[in-house]
């Protein structure tokens, strides 16, 4: 059946594209800087090279319109806070002296001041940086970024479209700057900041831009009443001015909901709005609120998050659904490509049938041209197009790593039994203190040490067949031997191996279970210059055999203090892969645990007492929306309970979360019924101590006290000062010590001399305790 073609022909878009470059040259670039090894204008030029390419790859594609705006050296977020000049007082100095330097201790801190928090953005793995207002916020335009951009592109001949976070978004994710009242509420700034983001319309006009795109993916959170009608003001206001480019208002992540008719009926020219699975509902919502009529709409029908290729016809079947409801229809993805690795094609060890399924952001950016094309021109006009994708679906179905039966039939065969504790934390706590002996305040860190350039040429050897396994396992041996003398002699109470063979925290894992495949160059931007490579989760999860017990062994026989076993839980190994869309997550995740489940297991036989499961995407996949907060929450905190409830009662069993916002989540961070917590807190002062205090949370916890993504080294004083905000909200029984995360990001020398302070401070407290308390 042929598709009604659209009165106008639909053009293919996207919001925006991977910054990083084939051979993650920006990354290079950036910390070649950093080092002194590239100039600030080789720096730009590289950048300048990366945006030309990317617009010239789009526009050959048949995309119409090219995102500008959207690049950034280090963060989306941070530039919009350049873009209004809402900079923090401590770095003004600085971005006076040397903008870029500027922009990057805003970024990174110096070694004299702190650099702006880092959470995640919504319920992804990247990371942005965190606007701090005040009640005394000034704002002020400078759109030299966004306007030469723009002008970098036009000239080049393409037509662009400047990307900018929209204002309600902007403010909704700020926080309240150091010294401001908690309760400080950044969205009582708006009616100061839009006459700033007119002035950033207007320049943009003045410079040719027929249409910018404002993004407001958090309208598909929660709104209060206030915030729709903050929101209504807001393009109200931006859309009467007559000096403006046409506005694009986009929306992702989820389904716009209560915000979508506020949008529909305002002086805006167009919405882009989230038509996959994660918008369920759009649509309907859409058509309630009456359409858009005479207004642009940009459907995101192929799905920007993951990497699994589109449904062709269903996609064509929601945009021809769409044509009556919009005057113009537009293709693009649901919503910026920056969460997608570049292009599938560069895979070569990949499953040939797994292979045929996938589509990264350059295949991604075909599909969407594919499906304007259809939907302009009929499917007729894209006959091979639709056979070649059925017969790539199917191919992905029938792959043999998809199904196996045996570990259906152990997920089938689950109890409630199996995902509790043989004995309540109370009887626990104390058969783990009278068998681990340790001091109060104990200090831990959280897992990895620095990964030296020696540790990445000696897995580089390995697989160029430099050195055999053996040499390589001595050079293991050795980073470990050397990074638990170091523990041992800075005082450091629960020891770590350090992690030195391991590439990354869920890669490591995804490599020795079945069900996973790794990918070559699959780069993910992170934050910053951090990026990951996220493997692919294609088929049914099982652990043919132990992961880590023989290096956690190895480094307890080394030592009488008790080591730590480290491992990734199942949410996360969920959130940091990209995942199969066939069946249900939270099946998924319970499979995963039962494999986690045997290598706790056999870590506690192996002598293990303390091991810690990971699970920093725990706040990171909780959906959008409340309603569907519930449904989440309960597999994700089944699934950990399988993968650890099968220890004895002197087993302690940790966990760790980082960058994210654990207020909404502490219940479910009581229900994992972990005996030991350790959560970020050094950039965000604390707050997640006073949030679990104001929760009862019963266990025990270690709030972080330094600050590892950032290159400075926190002094004892500093540690001290945290340590003790610390114990106004938990009792020093039940308080640990410990950084925000994992050190692999950071050097040597700034390593040891950082957690010699932390050690430090931690005596210094627990000398300054009551007798009987310590």
């Amino acid at each position: 059946m042929t598709a009604k073609p659209a009165a106008a022909a639909a053009r293919a878009t996207v919001y925006g594209y991977p910054r990083q470059g084939r051979n993650r040259e920006l990354k290079k670039a950036i910390e070649g800087y950093w080092k002194g090894r590239v100039s600030a204008d080789a720096l730009r030029q590289t950048a300048a090279d990366l945006r030309r390419a990317t617009w010239q790859q789009l526009a050959e594609a048949g995309v119409h319109e090219v995102p500008t705006g959207d690049f950034s050296y280090y963060d989306h977020v941070l530039d919009t806070s350049v873009m209004v000049g809402a900079l923090p007082e401590r770095h003004r100095d600085a971005v006076r002296a040397d903008a870029l330097d500027g922009y990057f201790a805003m970024a990174r801190g110096t070694q004299d001041v702190a650099p702006l928090e880092i959470t995640k953005w919504f319920d992804t793995n990247y990371h942005y940086l965190v606007p701090e207002l005040g009640p005394d916020t000034v704002f002020t335009a400078d759109s030299a970024k966004q306007v030469a951009e723009f002008k970098e592109a036009l000239a080049l001949g393409h037509i662009p479209r400047p990307v900018l976070v929209g204002p309600v978004t902007y403010l909704l994710l700020a926080k309240a700057a150091p010294g401001v009242a908690a309760d400080f509420e950044p969205l009582t700034l708006l009616d100061r900041l839009l006459p700033v983001y007119a002035e950033v319309l207007a320049d943009l006009r003045a410079a040719g831009a027929e249409w910018v795109q404002l993004d407001e993916p958090a309208l598909v959170q929660d709104r209060t009443p206030a915030e729709l009608s903050a929101t209504a003001r807001a393009y109200r206001d931006l859309g009467g001015h007559t000096d403006r480019p046409k506005l694009l208002v986009a929306s992702y992540f989820g389904r716009l909901g209560e915000a979508l008719p506020v949008l529909a009926k305002a002086p805006v020219d167009g919405l882009a709005l989230d038509f996959t699975e994660t918008g369920a509902g759009n649509l309907d919502d859409l058509a309630a609120a009456g359409g858009l009529p005479g207004k642009r709409l940009v459907a995101g029908v192929v799905n920007g998050r993951n990497i699994w290729i589109n449904d062709y016809e269903k996609s064509l079947a929601t945009l021809g659904t769409l044509l009556g409801l919009a005057g113009q229809v537009d293709v693009s993805a649901s919503c910026s490509l920056l969460h997608v690795p570049l292009d599938a094609k560069a895979e070569r060890d990949i499953d040939p049938q797994i292979a045929r399924g996938l589509a990264f952001a350059k295949q991604k950016t075909a599909e969407i041209v594919v499906l304007a094309r259809g939907l302009t021109a009929g499917t007729d006009a894209i006959t091979a197009e639709l056979a070649a994708n059925r017969a790539d679906l199917a191919a992905r179905a029938s792959a043999a790593i998809t199904r196996d039966p045996a570990v259906r039939a152990r997920t089938a065969a689950i109890t409630d039994a199996d995902g509790r504790r043989s004995h309540p934390y109370a009887e626990r706590t104390a058969a783990q203190r009278a068998h681990l002996r340790l001091p109060l305040l104990p200090t831990t860190t959280i897992g990895s040490f620095p990964q030296t350039s020696e540790l990445r040429t000696a897995r580089a050897d390995l697989r160029t067949g430099r050195i055999d396994e053996a040499g390589y396992e001595e050079r293991i041996k050795d980073e470990i031997r050397e990074v638990l003398s170091f523990q041992e002699k800075a005082g450091i109470d629960v020891l770590v191996h350090g992690e030195p063979e391991r590439n990354d925290m869920v890669q490591y894992f995804a490599e020795q279970l079945t069900g996973y495949l790794a990918t070559q160059h699959g780069w993910v931007q992170s934050y910053g210059t951090r990026y990951v490579r996220p493997p692919v989760l294609a088929g049914d999860v099982s652990r043919p055999e132990p992961m880590t017990v023989r290096w956690t062994a190895y480094a307890q026989s080394l030592t009488d203090r008790p080591v730590k076993g480290m491992l990734t839980g199942p949410v996360t190994m969920l959130a940091w892969s990209f995942v199969r869309d066939d069946q249900p997550l939270g099946e998924t995740a319970r499979q995963v645990a039962l494999a986690l489940r045997d290598e706790v297991n056999d870590l506690e036989a192996n002598g293990t007492s303390v091991i810690q499961v990971d699970e920093p995407a725990l706040r990171e996949t909780l959906p959008p929306r409340a309603a569907d907060h519930a449904g989440y929450l309960e597999w994700a905190t089944e699934s950990f309970r399988l993968a650890t409830a099968g220890v004895r009662p002197d087993t302690q069993i940790h966990t760790h979360m980082c960058y994210a916002e654990f207020g909404d989540i502490v219940q479910a961070i009581d229900d994992l019924d972990a005996d030991v917590i350790s959560l970020e807190a050094a950039r965000s002062h604390m707050q997640v101590a006073r949030e679990l205090a104001a929760h009862g949370y019963p266990r025990e916890a270690g709030p972080g006290v330094y600050d590892i993504h950032s290159p400075r080294i926190p002094s004892t004083e500093e540690a001290a000062a945290l340590l003790r905000k610390g114990l106004e909200a938990i009792p020093a029984e039940r308080l640990w010590v410990n950084p925000d995360c994992g050190l692999k990001t950071r050097g040597w020398p700034e390593t040891r001399a950082s957690l010699e302070n932390l050690v430090a401070a931690a005596r210094g407290i627990r000398a300054e305790l009551p007798t009987e308390a310590a």
